[in-house]
């Protein structure tokens, strides 16, 4: 079976990036590592010397007798579900990370808006030589759409079997063909930021239901006098899931619309230069 450029270099692109279905999976265990020995730390609880080394979890102490002493501590009252929004809240920030270092690299080197411009510039001088330079000096994305709509362009320059709506036509799909390979690269584990930003907050509610029901069975227990520390503990926990998630999911919104903005200002300027591409074809050919 025989693998076409464009595939291979489609398949390429998609292997790009941080694997999702590795990475989660570590970063899962480093949530939870956090939550048992950081947040767990029994320095973090009052008569710390009473837990023992290691962590709150494996005290023989009970959970109901445990005090924080800060505001990790605190946080580690959160419950079960904590270590599930601090994994959600570390997944964001490092696939942020590699979207940011992702995008920098798409938008290639120098100043995007100077290239385009430069570009735009030499397609009306009918340049297009200088202008293939200037692609493999920018080393973008954008430059290699252009690279390729521009190799596209002087093939066609010499072409005799083709009328001009033929070659016209031929341009446009190399440039759309172009696009369509970098686009994966682009818009890789978006979906992850994007999935974080709601799935953190329905977390965080399940969360929340969690500490209430362990309230309310507090208030409703002990034979008409409530247990204050059983209540006060399942009020906390439930404003603590509360607090990560809807923190979580917030980071996660801006940080998905951030990147998708600067998406698009990258598609932007390729349909910029493709349009002068064209047009030049048009009038010079």
């Amino acid at each position: 079976m025989n693998v076409s450029k464009n595939d291979e270099q489609l398949v390429a692109r998609k292997a790009g990036g941080l694997n999702p279905a590795i990475i989660i999976p570590i970063l899962f265990v480093i949530g939870v590592c956090i939550y048992l020995f950081v947040l767990g730390s029994p320095g973090n609880f009052k008569d710390a010397d009473k837990l023992g080394g290691g962590s709150v979890a494996f005290s023989s102490v009970e959970g109901k007798d445990i005090h924080p002493e800060s505001f990790l501590g605190i946080i580690y009252k959160g419950g079960v579900i904590v270590p599930i929004l601090i994994t959600f809240m570390i997944t964001v920030i490092v696939f942020s990370f590699e979207r940011h270092f992702v995008l920098g690299k798409a938008a290639g080197k120098g100043n995007l808006d100077n290239f385009v411009v430069q570009v735009r510039s030499l397609l009306n001088q009918n340049k297009v030589d200088e202008a293939l330079e200037e692609c493999d000096r920018q080393q973008g994305s954008v430059g290699n759409v252009v690279k390729e709509g521009l190799t596209t362009y002087k093939a066609l320059s010499h072409d005799t079997t083709l009328n001009k709506e033929q070659k016209m036509v031929a341009l446009n799909k190399a440039i759309e063909e172009a696009t369509t390979l970098e686009m994966p690269m682009l818009e890789k584990n978006m979906m992850i930021l994007s999935t974080l930003g709601t799935v953190a907050t329905l977390i965080a509610l399940l969360g929340t239901v969690i500490g209430m029901i362990k309230a309310f069975f507090a208030l409703g227990s002990g034979g008409g006098t409530p247990d204050a520390a059983a209540l006060s503990t399942g009020i906390s926990e439930a404003l603590i899931n509360t607090a990560l998630g809807i923190g979580t999911s917030a980071i996660a919104i801006i940080l998905y619309n951030y990147f998708t903005s600067r998406i698009d200002g990258l598609t932007y300027k390729i349909d910029e230069i493709a349009m002068s591409i064209q047009q030049s074809f048009a009038e010079f050919n």
